[in-house]
Protein backbone atom coordinates (compact mmCIF):
# COMPACT_ATOMS: atom_id res chain seq x y z
CA UNK A 1 0.00 0.00 0.00
CA UNK A 2 1.24 3.14 -1.28
CA UNK A 3 -0.29 6.01 0.74
CA UNK A 4 1.02 8.17 3.52
CA UNK A 5 -1.81 11.23 3.79
CA UNK A 6 -4.86 10.67 5.35
CA UNK A 7 -7.37 12.46 6.79
CA UNK A 8 -9.85 11.96 8.86
CA UNK A 9 -13.27 14.03 9.31
CA UNK A 10 -14.81 12.81 12.75
CA UNK A 11 -13.22 12.16 15.39
CA UNK A 12 -15.17 10.20 17.64
CA UNK A 13 -14.88 6.24 18.31
CA UNK A 14 -14.14 5.15 15.13
CA UNK A 15 -12.65 8.06 13.33
CA UNK A 16 -10.09 8.30 16.19
CA UNK A 17 -9.53 4.54 15.77
CA UNK A 18 -8.96 5.02 12.11
CA UNK A 19 -6.69 7.38 12.70
CA UNK A 20 -4.97 5.10 15.63
CA UNK A 21 -5.30 1.73 13.69
CA UNK A 22 -3.28 4.39 10.44
CA UNK A 23 -0.18 5.24 12.91
CA UNK A 24 0.61 1.30 13.59
CA UNK A 25 0.07 0.86 10.38
CA UNK A 26 2.80 3.21 9.40
CA UNK A 27 0.46 6.10 7.74
CA UNK A 28 3.41 9.00 8.01
CA UNK A 29 0.67 12.05 8.42
CA UNK A 30 -2.99 11.45 9.47
CA UNK A 31 -4.76 14.77 9.79
CA UNK A 32 -7.75 15.81 11.24
CA UNK A 33 -11.04 17.88 11.66
CA UNK A 34 -14.13 17.31 13.96
CA UNK A 35 -16.80 20.03 14.25
CA UNK A 36 -16.84 19.79 18.09
CA UNK A 37 -12.93 21.05 19.53
CA UNK A 38 -13.51 18.93 22.30
CA UNK A 39 -13.57 15.65 20.60
CA UNK A 40 -10.92 16.66 18.18
CA UNK A 41 -8.12 17.70 21.19
CA UNK A 42 -8.57 14.45 22.57
CA UNK A 43 -8.35 12.19 19.23
CA UNK A 44 -5.14 14.51 18.90
CA UNK A 45 -4.12 14.02 22.61
CA UNK A 46 -4.83 9.97 21.78
CA UNK A 47 -2.35 9.79 19.30
CA UNK A 48 -4.65 9.51 16.57
CA UNK A 49 -3.65 13.00 14.65
CA UNK A 50 -0.42 14.11 13.72
CA UNK A 51 -1.80 17.47 12.45
CA UNK A 52 -5.29 19.08 13.88
CA UNK A 53 -6.81 20.95 10.91
CA UNK A 54 -8.84 24.55 11.79
CA UNK A 55 -11.32 23.67 9.44
CA UNK A 56 -12.22 20.69 6.90
CA UNK A 57 -10.64 22.05 4.13
CA UNK A 58 -7.35 22.33 5.88
CA UNK A 59 -7.19 18.95 7.14
CA UNK A 60 -7.82 17.31 3.40
CA UNK A 61 -5.44 19.54 2.42
CA UNK A 62 -3.09 17.52 0.04
CA UNK A 63 -4.40 13.98 1.32
CA UNK A 64 -4.73 10.70 -0.43
CA UNK A 65 -7.32 9.30 1.84
CA UNK A 66 -10.32 11.00 3.55
CA UNK A 67 -12.22 9.06 5.79
CA UNK A 68 -15.37 10.43 6.38
CA UNK A 69 -16.40 9.68 9.84
CA UNK A 70 -19.44 12.24 10.91
CA UNK A 71 -23.03 10.87 11.85
CA UNK A 72 -25.41 9.00 8.91
CA UNK A 73 -27.59 12.20 8.79
CA UNK A 74 -24.52 14.39 7.60
CA UNK A 75 -22.54 12.20 5.62
CA UNK A 76 -24.13 13.12 1.90
CA UNK A 77 -22.93 16.86 2.65
CA UNK A 78 -19.97 15.82 4.35
CA UNK A 79 -18.79 13.57 1.54
CA UNK A 80 -19.38 16.24 -0.78
CA UNK A 81 -18.08 19.09 0.78
CA UNK A 82 -14.51 16.61 1.41
CA UNK A 83 -14.52 16.10 -2.31
CA UNK A 84 -14.99 19.51 -3.33
CA UNK A 85 -12.29 20.40 -1.14
CA UNK A 86 -9.99 18.28 -2.52
CA UNK A 87 -8.81 17.59 -6.50
CA UNK A 88 -7.46 14.18 -6.40
CA UNK A 89 -8.15 12.69 -2.88
CA UNK A 90 -9.66 9.45 -2.57
CA UNK A 91 -12.83 9.67 -0.37
CA UNK A 92 -14.74 7.34 1.69
CA UNK A 93 -16.92 7.11 4.43
CA UNK A 94 -18.13 4.41 7.57
CA UNK A 95 -21.67 4.97 8.24
CA UNK A 96 -23.53 2.21 8.29
CA UNK A 97 -26.04 2.85 5.64
CA UNK A 98 -24.83 2.69 2.17
CA UNK A 99 -27.89 3.17 -0.73
CA UNK A 100 -28.90 7.00 -0.69
CA UNK A 101 -25.28 7.76 0.04
CA UNK A 102 -23.88 5.96 -2.59
CA UNK A 103 -26.60 6.74 -5.13
CA UNK A 104 -26.38 10.54 -3.99
CA UNK A 105 -22.69 11.62 -4.42
CA UNK A 106 -21.66 12.89 -7.54
CA UNK A 107 -18.23 11.99 -8.11
CA UNK A 108 -18.42 8.25 -8.11
CA UNK A 109 -15.32 7.77 -8.93
CA UNK A 110 -13.57 9.02 -6.40
CA UNK A 111 -15.79 8.25 -3.51
CA UNK A 112 -16.18 4.54 -2.36
CA UNK A 113 -18.73 3.67 0.56
CA UNK A 114 -17.56 1.94 3.03
CA UNK A 115 -18.63 0.30 6.47
CA UNK A 116 -16.26 -1.58 9.35
CA UNK A 117 -18.59 -4.03 10.74
CA UNK A 118 -17.27 -2.95 14.86
CA UNK A 119 -17.46 -0.55 17.19
CA UNK A 120 -18.99 -0.87 20.63
CA UNK A 121 -21.59 0.48 23.16
CA UNK A 122 -18.95 2.67 24.21
CA UNK A 123 -18.75 6.58 22.59
CA UNK A 124 -16.25 8.96 21.63
CA UNK A 125 -12.36 9.18 21.02
CA UNK A 126 -11.69 8.58 24.62
CA UNK A 127 -12.68 4.56 24.08
CA UNK A 128 -10.90 4.51 20.51
CA UNK A 129 -8.27 1.65 19.82
CA UNK A 130 -5.75 0.59 17.08
CA UNK A 131 -7.20 -2.99 17.78
CA UNK A 132 -10.87 -1.91 17.16
CA UNK A 133 -10.85 -3.29 13.49
CA UNK A 134 -8.96 -6.12 13.77
CA UNK A 135 -10.79 -9.30 11.96
CA UNK A 136 -13.81 -7.31 11.30
CA UNK A 137 -15.58 -7.72 8.14
CA UNK A 138 -15.19 -3.89 6.31
CA UNK A 139 -17.33 -3.60 3.18
CA UNK A 140 -16.44 -1.66 0.43
CA UNK A 141 -19.09 -0.53 -2.31
CA UNK A 142 -17.52 -0.16 -5.22
CA UNK A 143 -19.98 1.12 -8.74
CA UNK A 144 -19.47 0.52 -11.96
CA UNK A 145 -17.82 4.60 -12.18
CA UNK A 146 -15.30 3.55 -9.53
CA UNK A 147 -12.03 3.46 -10.37
CA UNK A 148 -9.81 0.42 -10.16
CA UNK A 149 -7.15 1.99 -8.51
CA UNK A 150 -9.08 4.00 -5.97
CA UNK A 151 -9.62 0.91 -5.18
CA UNK A 152 -6.99 -0.84 -4.44
CA UNK A 153 -5.97 1.57 -2.64
CA UNK A 154 -8.84 1.97 -0.35
CA UNK A 155 -9.25 -1.88 0.16
CA UNK A 156 -4.95 -2.06 0.78
CA UNK A 157 -6.10 0.43 3.83
CA UNK A 158 -8.66 -1.50 5.12
CA UNK A 159 -6.44 -4.13 5.02
CA UNK A 160 -3.44 -2.41 6.57
CA UNK A 161 -5.63 -1.28 9.51
CA UNK A 162 -6.49 -5.35 10.60
CA UNK A 163 -10.11 -5.38 8.94
CA UNK A 164 -11.00 -8.08 5.88
CA UNK A 165 -12.32 -5.76 3.47
CA UNK A 166 -15.52 -7.29 2.00
CA UNK A 167 -17.21 -5.75 -1.82
CA UNK A 168 -20.83 -5.10 -1.81
CA UNK A 169 -23.78 -3.91 -3.90
CA UNK A 170 -24.67 -0.63 -1.70
CA UNK A 171 -28.67 -1.79 -1.67
CA UNK A 172 -27.30 -5.88 -1.01
CA UNK A 173 -25.58 -4.01 1.66
CA UNK A 174 -28.43 -2.11 3.38
CA UNK A 175 -31.07 -5.28 3.16
CA UNK A 176 -27.92 -7.21 4.90
CA UNK A 177 -27.38 -5.13 7.89
CA UNK A 178 -31.07 -4.02 8.35
CA UNK A 179 -31.58 -8.17 8.83
CA UNK A 180 -28.04 -8.40 11.22
CA UNK A 181 -27.91 -4.99 12.49
CA UNK A 182 -30.97 -2.65 12.19
CA UNK A 183 -33.37 -5.48 13.30
CA UNK A 184 -31.81 -6.66 16.15
CA UNK A 185 -31.62 -3.01 17.77
CA UNK A 186 -35.18 -1.97 17.06
CA UNK A 187 -36.04 -5.77 18.56
CA UNK A 188 -33.77 -5.05 21.77
CA UNK A 189 -35.56 -0.85 22.03
CA UNK A 190 -39.02 -3.61 21.19
CA UNK A 191 -38.70 -6.03 24.13
CA UNK A 192 -37.50 -3.77 26.69
CA UNK A 193 -39.66 -1.08 26.38
CA UNK A 194 -42.19 -3.99 26.64
CA UNK A 195 -40.86 -5.49 29.49
CA UNK A 196 -40.52 -2.21 31.71
CA UNK A 197 -44.01 -0.45 30.65
CA UNK A 198 -45.83 -3.46 32.85
CA UNK A 199 -46.54 -4.79 35.97
CA UNK A 200 -47.70 -8.54 36.46
CA UNK A 201 -49.81 -8.93 39.72
CA UNK A 202 -47.50 -6.18 41.40
CA UNK A 203 -44.21 -7.84 40.68
CA UNK A 204 -41.89 -5.64 37.95
CA UNK A 205 -40.46 -7.39 35.49
CA UNK A 206 -36.98 -5.53 34.87
CA UNK A 207 -36.61 -6.60 38.67
CA UNK A 208 -37.39 -10.34 38.38
CA UNK A 209 -35.40 -10.09 35.00
CA UNK A 210 -33.05 -12.79 34.44
CA UNK A 211 -29.48 -13.02 32.28
CA UNK A 212 -31.94 -14.11 28.66
CA UNK A 213 -33.37 -10.20 29.23
CA UNK A 214 -30.20 -8.89 29.55
CA UNK A 215 -28.41 -10.54 26.67
CA UNK A 216 -31.36 -10.09 24.28
CA UNK A 217 -31.08 -6.54 25.09
CA UNK A 218 -28.04 -5.76 25.05
CA UNK A 219 -28.03 -3.00 22.80
CA UNK A 220 -30.85 -1.39 23.37
CA UNK A 221 -30.95 2.28 24.47
CA UNK A 222 -27.95 2.79 22.14
CA UNK A 223 -26.86 6.19 21.64
CA UNK A 224 -30.21 8.05 19.88
CA UNK A 225 -28.19 10.67 18.30
CA UNK A 226 -26.63 7.64 15.87
CA UNK A 227 -29.68 5.48 15.84
CA UNK A 228 -32.66 7.44 14.88
CA UNK A 229 -30.52 8.38 11.65
CA UNK A 230 -30.24 4.49 10.99
CA UNK A 231 -33.15 4.07 11.53
CA UNK A 232 -34.75 6.33 9.69
CA UNK A 233 -32.44 6.57 6.35
CA UNK A 234 -33.07 2.79 6.20
CA UNK A 235 -36.42 2.94 7.05
CA UNK A 236 -37.36 1.12 4.15
CA UNK A 237 -35.07 -1.91 4.11
CA UNK A 238 -35.78 -2.20 7.80
CA UNK A 239 -39.96 -2.33 7.27
CA UNK A 240 -39.22 -5.25 5.23
CA UNK A 241 -37.53 -7.00 7.51
CA UNK A 242 -39.68 -6.18 10.58
CA UNK A 243 -42.82 -7.74 7.77
CA UNK A 244 -40.74 -10.91 7.81
CA UNK A 245 -40.41 -10.67 11.20
CA UNK A 246 -44.47 -10.06 12.28
CA UNK A 247 -44.83 -12.97 9.48
CA UNK A 248 -42.37 -15.11 11.58
CA UNK A 249 -43.92 -13.96 14.92
CA UNK A 250 -47.53 -14.74 13.57
CA UNK A 251 -46.26 -18.84 12.64
CA UNK A 252 -45.22 -19.04 16.37
CA UNK A 253 -48.47 -17.60 18.03
CA UNK A 254 -50.40 -20.63 15.33
CA UNK A 255 -48.12 -22.91 17.23
CA UNK A 256 -48.81 -22.24 20.61
CA UNK A 257 -52.70 -22.31 19.98
CA UNK A 258 -52.96 -25.30 18.51
CA UNK A 259 -50.31 -26.56 20.99
CA UNK A 260 -48.30 -27.66 18.00
CA UNK A 261 -45.22 -29.79 19.64
CA UNK A 262 -43.68 -30.79 16.48
CA UNK A 263 -43.43 -27.29 15.05
CA UNK A 264 -41.92 -25.83 18.14
CA UNK A 265 -39.36 -28.82 18.56
CA UNK A 266 -38.17 -28.34 14.56
CA UNK A 267 -38.41 -24.42 15.21
CA UNK A 268 -36.06 -24.76 18.45
CA UNK A 269 -34.09 -27.09 16.26
CA UNK A 270 -33.86 -24.81 13.11
CA UNK A 271 -32.53 -22.13 15.80
CA UNK A 272 -30.07 -24.40 17.30
CA UNK A 273 -28.23 -24.74 13.75
CA UNK A 274 -27.90 -21.03 13.02
CA UNK A 275 -26.77 -20.32 16.03
CA UNK A 276 -24.12 -22.62 15.45
CA UNK A 277 -23.23 -21.78 12.15
CA UNK A 278 -23.10 -18.36 13.53
CA UNK A 279 -20.45 -19.44 16.01
CA UNK A 280 -18.93 -21.39 13.67
CA UNK A 281 -17.33 -17.89 11.95
CA UNK A 282 -16.61 -16.97 14.88
CA UNK A 283 -14.16 -20.37 16.84
CA UNK A 284 -12.37 -22.99 14.82
CA UNK A 285 -14.36 -25.75 16.27
CA UNK A 286 -17.74 -25.91 17.87
CA UNK A 287 -17.83 -28.94 18.91
CA UNK A 288 -14.56 -28.16 21.04
CA UNK A 289 -15.68 -26.03 23.62
CA UNK A 290 -16.53 -26.29 26.77
CA UNK A 291 -18.21 -23.97 29.45
CA UNK A 292 -16.69 -23.54 32.80
CA UNK A 293 -18.91 -21.25 34.48
CA UNK A 294 -17.40 -19.72 37.90
CA UNK A 295 -19.56 -18.11 40.84
CA UNK A 296 -17.69 -15.43 41.92
CA UNK A 297 -18.35 -12.37 44.48
CA UNK A 298 -19.18 -8.92 43.38
CA UNK A 299 -15.71 -7.16 44.38
CA UNK A 300 -12.85 -5.47 42.44
CA UNK A 301 -10.03 -7.98 40.74
CA UNK A 302 -12.04 -10.79 41.37
CA UNK A 303 -12.11 -10.80 37.14
CA UNK A 304 -8.48 -9.94 36.55
CA UNK A 305 -7.71 -12.73 39.03
CA UNK A 306 -9.36 -15.43 37.48
CA UNK A 307 -8.44 -14.27 33.63
CA UNK A 308 -4.05 -13.94 35.35
CA UNK A 309 -4.29 -17.21 36.90
CA UNK A 310 -6.11 -18.98 33.76
CA UNK A 311 -2.89 -17.52 31.74
CA UNK A 312 -0.29 -18.62 33.66
CA UNK A 313 -1.51 -22.16 33.34
CA UNK A 314 -1.50 -21.36 29.85
CA UNK A 315 -5.20 -22.17 29.51
CA UNK A 316 -6.90 -19.92 26.66
CA UNK A 317 -9.53 -18.00 26.72
CA UNK A 318 -11.79 -18.74 23.81
CA UNK A 319 -14.57 -16.07 25.39
CA UNK A 320 -16.34 -15.43 28.54
CA UNK A 321 -19.68 -13.28 29.34
CA UNK A 322 -20.18 -12.11 33.14
CA UNK A 323 -23.82 -12.22 34.45
CA UNK A 324 -23.90 -10.42 37.08
CA UNK A 325 -26.80 -11.03 40.04
CA UNK A 326 -26.48 -7.88 42.93
CA UNK A 327 -23.65 -6.53 44.73
CA UNK A 328 -24.74 -9.03 48.02
CA UNK A 329 -24.66 -12.32 45.24
CA UNK A 330 -21.72 -11.51 43.17
CA UNK A 331 -22.29 -13.14 39.09
CA UNK A 332 -21.72 -15.79 37.24
CA UNK A 333 -18.35 -15.83 34.95
CA UNK A 334 -18.70 -18.41 32.25
CA UNK A 335 -15.12 -19.12 29.97
CA UNK A 336 -15.17 -20.81 27.29
CA UNK A 337 -12.19 -22.88 27.12
CA UNK A 338 -11.24 -25.67 23.61
CA UNK A 339 -11.18 -29.13 24.86
CA UNK A 340 -13.05 -31.32 28.15
CA UNK A 341 -8.85 -32.01 28.95
CA UNK A 342 -8.22 -27.81 29.57
CA UNK A 343 -12.09 -26.96 30.73
CA UNK A 344 -11.27 -29.74 33.68
CA UNK A 345 -7.93 -28.80 34.46
CA UNK A 346 -9.28 -24.82 34.15
CA UNK A 347 -11.87 -26.00 36.74
CA UNK A 348 -9.21 -27.71 39.22
CA UNK A 349 -7.13 -24.67 39.12
CA UNK A 350 -9.98 -22.12 40.61
CA UNK A 351 -11.85 -25.03 42.49
CA UNK A 352 -8.32 -24.96 44.59
CA UNK A 353 -8.80 -21.18 45.25
CA UNK A 354 -12.14 -21.43 46.31
CA UNK A 355 -14.62 -20.92 43.37
CA UNK A 356 -17.53 -23.52 42.78
CA UNK A 357 -17.19 -24.45 39.05
CA UNK A 358 -19.08 -26.27 36.62
CA UNK A 359 -18.07 -27.59 33.13
CA UNK A 360 -20.33 -28.30 30.64
CA UNK A 361 -20.06 -28.39 26.39
CA UNK A 362 -20.77 -24.90 25.17
CA UNK A 363 -22.92 -25.92 22.61
CA UNK A 364 -25.20 -29.46 22.75
CA UNK A 365 -24.76 -31.41 19.58
CA UNK A 366 -28.32 -31.48 17.77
Amino acid sequence: MVLSRVAIVGTGLIGASVGLAAKRAGIERVSGYDADPEALALAAERGALDVVGGSMIEAVEDVELAVVATPVASLEAQVGAVLGATDGATVTDVGSTKGRLCSGVDDRIRYIGGHPVCGSEARGPRNASAELFEGATWFLTPVAETDPERYRLLHGFVGALGAVPVAIDPGAHDRLLALTSHLPHALANVVLNHAGSLRVDGHEPLAAAGGSLRDMTRVAGANPRIWIDIFLDNAAELRIALGEHRRRVEELERALESGDAGWLARWIGEAGGNRRRLLEEAFTDVGELQRVRVHVPDRPGVLSGITQALGAEQINIEDFELEHLSPERGGTLSVLVAGEREARRAAELLEAQGYAVIVSPAFEDE
